[in-house]
């Protein structure tokens, strides 16, 4: 009988660049995931999210993997997805803008099981063992992110680092996310 140790940890990556994040890396054809969600149908007003991540030292990281889960404008999830409608899920790296930004083209999130509308963020780069996931709450639902549960079992002068900053620019709405992965800011990561 042969027994099998457990292979050793490795650092999340992202060794599959060609297939997740395949334009960071300039190949010439695109993933199956991108920066927007929206299809040709969606309804509401289409918002954009904007950030970087940020290592301990306030450098922007160039090749990490950003991931966004979240529901339509009424809280439903799509079980399905079909060309045209809006998706729910996201997939950048930050090393497709010169900025080292992540931009998501999205709707706002209706409220889910009566928590505040919120978007599901999972984090992918070197020198992680794991994703880090945490949570974009939005600056202009104050009401709805008093009452919810999961905003509210983190320490109070740590919640600002899951609530992103409105702001307006050509006419269209902002959410400006930046995600700290250590420091003084750290924005507070969820275990699953």
């Amino acid at each position: 009988m042969i027994l099998y140790k457990q292979t050793p940890s490795q650092t999340v990556g992202p060794y599959f660049a060609y297939g997740l994040t395949p334009e960071q890396y300039r190949y010439e054809f695109s993933s199956i995931a991108d920066e927007n969600l929206l299809g040709d149908d969606t309804p509401n007003q289409p918002i954009r999210i904007v950030g970087q991540v940020i290592d301990g030292a306030g450098v922007p990281i160039p090749d990490a993997m950003i991931e966004l889960w979240q529901p339509d404008a009424s809280g439903a999830f799509a079980s399905v997805y079909q060309k045209g409608q809006f998706k729910g899920f996201g997939r950048v790296g930050t090393g497709t803008d010169a900025q080292h930004r992540f931009i998501f083209e999205t709707i706002k999130p209706g409220s889910v099981e009566g928590q505040a509308p919120h978007i599901n963020v999972i984090v992918l780069m070197r020198g992680l063992l794991t994703h880090a996931y945490t949570r974009l709450y939005f600056s202009d639902e104050v009401e709805a992110n008093a009452q919810d549960a999961v905003l509210n079992s983190v320490p109070a002068d740590r919640q600002n680092t899951l609530i992103a900053q409105r702001t307006e620019e050509f006419g269209k709405v902002v959410y400006r996310f930046d995600i700290h992965m250590q420091g003084d800011n750290e924005t507070v990561f969820f275990d699953v």
